[in-house]
């Protein structure tokens, strides 16, 4: 595929093509006919159901959601919500973790006083502390309530089984992550912690 020299137009065409609005067409057309517009979306407008499927599927950012959903499946009611909110969470927890980061180091001898001068000297360190502290707890309840509601509905079902095991997968990763989190502070919680969590 060659590349064509783009063709400079004098002010009298552009302002005529300005006036007509064919600027507009032209300029879309530039758009959706290069080649990041067509790797990212494959095929172009939908005429068939099947057209309408492989849109979806081979789109980098709709693959991610089922082609059909039924109505139902979308309501409050049926979905609480949890998945979303306990992403939202794992978004803050990230984001505050990252900062936490900058003020913590994860060595016995200078952990407890890590913490302390982050929730006493540091500018807003207690909020950001607590912000990702609570954002953990949060998203521990938001998982299990997720899990809950899946298996209240029955979701688990065939052809999703594999879903269902990505899920207890997650599930298991966020508790660990959640008591390793338990654990940074290196306080007495955390070391009775350590000794409950080696003696089981």
């Amino acid at each position: 595929m060659a590349n064509k020299a783009p063709q400079i137009p004098n002010i009298a065409e552009l302002m005529d093509k300005i006036k007509s609005g064919k600027i507009f067409s032209e300029i879309a057309k530039e758009i959706t006919e290069s080649q990041v517009w067509t790797s990212t979306f494959r095929h172009g407008y939908a005429d068939t159901p099947r057209n309408r499927v492989l849109q979806i599927a081979s789109n980098v950012w709709l693959h991610l959601h089922p082609v059909k959903m039924h109505r139902h499946a979308l309501r409050i009611k049926f979905t609480w919500c949890m998945g979303g909110i306990t992403f939202l969470l794992f978004l803050s927890t990230v984001v505050t973790g990252v900062i936490l980061m900058f003020y913590y180091r994860p060595v016995g001898e200078y952990a407890y006083y890590d913490m302390k001068y982050l929730q006493y000297d540091v500018p807003f360190g207690m909020l950001m502390r607590n912000m990702h502290r609570w954002a953990a707890h949060a998203m521990v309840i938001t998982v299990w309530l997720h899990m809950f509601r899946v298996f209240l509905t029955g979701s688990y079902k065939p052809p999703r089984e594999f879903n269902w095991v990505i899920g207890v997968f997650l599930v298991t990763f966020t508790l660990l992550l959640s008591f390793t989190g338990y654990l940074l502070p290196w306080d007495q919680l955390a070391m009775w912690a350590v000794t409950v969590g080696t003696n089981m």
